[in-house]
Parts: C-alpha cells; sequence; structure tokens
C-alpha cells in the first residue's frame, strides 16, 4: 500500500512533469555549466587541501578542522550555484 506522500507525488509528477524536452541548445550550456562548475570545485578544494595540508602539518588541528569544514561547505556552495544556474536555463523554454 502507498503512502499519502507517494500519492501526492504520483498526482503531481502526473499533472507536471519534471523532465521536460531540452534544445541542442540548453542540453550544451547545461553541459558547460557542469564543465565551468567542475573546474571551479577542483580548483577551490585543491586551494584548501593545501592550507589543510600546512596547518596539519604545523599542529594547528582546530585550524585544519575550520579548514575541513570551509572545504564541505564550498562544495555544498559550489554545487548549489551550479544546479541554480542549470535551472535558469531549463526554464528558457
Amino acid at each position: 500500500m502507498k503512502s499519502a506522500y507517494e500519492l501526492a507525488m504520483e498526482r503531481l509528477n502526473s499533472e507536471d512533469p519534471q523532465e521536460k524536452t531540452l534544445t541542442d541548445e540548453q542540453k550544451l550550456a547545461l553541459s558547460e555549466i557542469d564543465e565551468k562548475y567542475r573546474a571551479k570545485a577542483a580548483e577551490r578544494e585543491i586551494f584548501l587541501e593545501q592550507k589543510l595540508g600546512d596547518a596539519i602539518s604545523k599542529g594547528e588541528m582546530q585550524e585544519a578542522e575550520a579548514i575541513r569544514r570551509q572545504i564541505s561547505n564550498e562544495k555544498n556552495r559550489i554545487k548549489d550555484e551550479c544546479e541554480a544556474a542549470k535551472d535558469k536555463v531549463r526554464d528558457e523554454s
């Protein structure tokens, strides 16, 4: 037996399916956005990993933990920015 949530999601999806047909231009734009943000994430991760290594080598464990949190926050922020940019492209119909 399906839960009320599952039934509601089925109704919602049948009324407004999330999969829209994308144009070739939109597909290209989405690909470029993925590439741009993947590079941005890698750049930040490399920079912060170097700072993390420095902090660990100096024995600054509190600083190292702060950098670990910053790495996690940066990844989430960049991921959110990427999804927002992709949503903008998807909504251009």
